[in-house]
């Protein structure tokens, strides 16, 4: 484990999302090899590095990486991965290999219907399967850190409170020193910490998310098609209730909006670190690029204080593209947006606001 405050990004897009990637642009998409190939380079982690971060979070889908049916690794793809590593490792970045999507379980569509990860034994055993085999080829370097699933999103959160249990075990059982990533119930969600036991191992660092309020910093998002979701806000604000027609399974957080009700948002995580004295971290947070500017930057400077003041460390959400990127290239959406005019498609100031928080 790290003796310093996590500080890192998300380096999503590579080998996760990658049909989100293909859609921005299906003309010019290389195809996923090729995209994984292109996407981040040397470059990239020498920028992190040298911006003052000290890991990444690598988010990996099992169907990138897997034979859908067989479950059978596909050969070309790991050795990118392991490449990937290797780079990142070389520039002393710590990785933490996220598992972002498993069999039987999408973190989107968990925001409209159950996940059969939660009710159907056999996409458990196919997990652990996925897992018994990266902790395996993964395990010999310390500095991979491993994480359990992203954003489970279980109705009854005792569910996730077991299954969580029965993942961890497997992979401490092939990864014997690694550092391994356990995150709450919902997406994550900080309030669900309420709801998280502990594990009996001293090699665990558990991560909470935080898009809150998610009407504010998801606004205007095509993917949530949700009325509640599709209207401008201004942070801090005060937001009126959804109607009763609005049915997704996220949080429809509303009301009062500012600083002080961040904190508050974020105190079960802190509870839950002082109770069993244990690290916690946030390891995706972030405002979608096209929130009017001044309010990105001021919900994010109320963050990040919040984060420094209770000495959390934090993984951003995202350093290249998905609509929150430090850089975006190919993005047509939001190519015109004042941050990216340069040639590196690089938003300067959010990367000096994240690296000196």
């Amino acid at each position: 484990m790290l003796h310093n405050r996590l500080k890192g990004v998300n380096l999503g897009g590579w080998f996760s999302q990658i049909d989100a990637i293909k859609e921005k642009d299906p003309q010019k998409f290389p195809g996923t090899l090729q995209h994984i190939v292109d996407f981040l380079n040397v470059n990239d982690f020498k920028r992190i590095q040298k911006s003052g971060f000290n890991h990444v979070r690598l988010p990996v889908d099992y169907s990138t990486l897997f034979d859908e049916n067989s479950l059978q690794p596909k050969k070309e793809y790991f050795e990118l991965l392991d490449k990937a590593i290797q780079n990142i490792l070389a520039e002393n970045l710590v990785v933490i290999l996220d598992l972002h999507k498993c069999p039987g379980h999408d973190f989107h569509s968990g925001t409209s219907k159950e996940q059969s990860f939660f009710t159907d034994s056999k996409e458990r055993e196919k997990t652990k399967k996925i897992w018994a085999y990266m902790a395996e080829r993964y395990c010999d370097d310390s500095r991979v850190w491993m994480e359990l699933l992203n954003e489970p999103t279980a109705q009854d959160s005792k569910l996730w409170d077991q299954y969580k249990d029965e993942l961890f075990w497997e992979i401490r059982k092939h990864a014997p020193k690694n550092p391994i990533v356990v995150g709450s119930n919902r997406w994550n969600s900080a309030s669900e910490f309420a709801n998280l036991t502990p594990i009996d191992d001293d090699n665990v660092l558990y991560s909470f998310h935080f898009y809150t309020p998610i009407g504010f910093t998801h606004q205007n998002a095509a993917w949530l098609k949700d009325p509640f979701f599709q209207q401008k806000r201004d942070w801090p604000g005060d937001y009126p209730p959804p109607n009763d027609q609005e049915g997704l399974r996220l949080n429809h957080e509303y009301g009062v909006w500012n600083k002080t009700r961040l904190k508050s948002s974020m105190q079960n995580a802190l509870d839950f670190r002082e109770k069993y004295k244990v690290p916690v971290a946030c390891n995706e947070f972030g405002v979608y690029v096209q929130t009017k500017r001044e309010h990105q930057l001021s919900w994010l400077q109320d963050f990040l204080s919040l984060l420094k003041e209770a000495d959390i460390g934090f993984s951003y959400w995202n350093y290249k593209n998905l609509d929150f990127g430090i850089v975006s290239k190919g993005e047509s959406l939001h190519q015109n947006l004042s941050q990216y005019q340069n040639p590196e498609g690089l938003d300067q100031e959010l990367l000096n606001l994240l690296a000196n928080s």
